[in-house]
């Protein structure tokens, strides 16, 4: 069984431990999310939804929407409730199952459709989308660059992707202070919660290995998306990419 500390071995092992990671997490991921972030992780997806809508309210046709990394729903469902139906795809399987059952349960919402899958193989024709929205999803996938491209390459023409992560300050003392917080934290709730302090500790391993907003911004301009921007949040230590096919 892959330990947190050869997680970042190979795109295999890190692929093997994540999807392990999130099947052990699923029934707690929506309450430690609360707790890590003080809350604030209702207001960043509710900025990214925001942002979500700026976009497809020009379109002329009603709108597809992927939304990758599903997890328990929480970015499908808050699109649904501006009557946007979505398709949520996630590798871990309870995590749909989840997903599945909030939206059962969201009557006066459009329902949503959650499927099993992988990011770095979408099952998905080319120009599939008009949008395609990422929660906590590219910091986690064996090889950033192989996702973005299947990315790019299921949506439309002139449609958008939304990405929100954690990001690496550039502040060297504000990045030790945040990654010594999740660390700590992390290991914290892993114990209680799991009786593993590894179990959370992974979010600031995984940080350590990820370019950060400015990095995905970087890598998608390489990629040929234009329009490429981010914008911080929490001072820098969250922040949402930006960029258009």
């Amino acid at each position: 069984m892959t330990r947190l500390h050869s997680a970042f071995d190979s795109p295999e092992t890190k692929r093997r431990y994540v999807r392990r990671l999130f099947s052990t997490i699923a029934d707690r991921y929506d309450i430690v999310t609360v707790v890590l972030s003080y809350g604030f992780d209702r207001r960043w997806k509710r900025l990214l939804v925001e942002e979500a809508m700026r976009i497809v309210d020009f379109l002329p046709h009603t709108p597809k929407v992927l939304d990758l990394a599903c997890g328990t729903g929480d970015i499908a469902l808050r699109l649904s409730d501006y009557g946007i139906k979505v398709v949520g795809l996630d590798i871990t399987p309870r995590m749909v199952e989840i997903a599945t059952q909030k939206t059962r349960q969201a009557s006066d919402s459009i329902a949503s459709a959650f499927v099993v899958g992988d990011m770095m193989e979408l099952p998905y024709p080319d120009g599939s989308f008009d949008l395609v929205t990422v929660g906590y999803g590219f910091r986690n996938v064996p090889v950033l660059d192989d996702a973005l491209r299947e990315v790019y390459r299921v949506l439309r023409p002139g449609g958008s992707v939304l990405s929100l992560d954690f990001n690496r300050p550039t502040n060297t003392v504000v990045s030790a202070v945040y990654l010594g917080y999740l660390t700590t934290v992390g290991a914290l709730l892993g114990a209680v919660l799991h009786g593993d302090p590894d179990t959370y500790r992974y979010i600031p391993a995984s940080l350590r290995h990820y370019p950060g907003a400015a990095g995905v911004s970087t890598l998608m301009r390489e990629l040929t998306f234009s329009g490429v921007h981010y914008t911080p949040l929490l001072g820098g230590l969250m922040a949402i990419n930006c960029g258009r096919k």
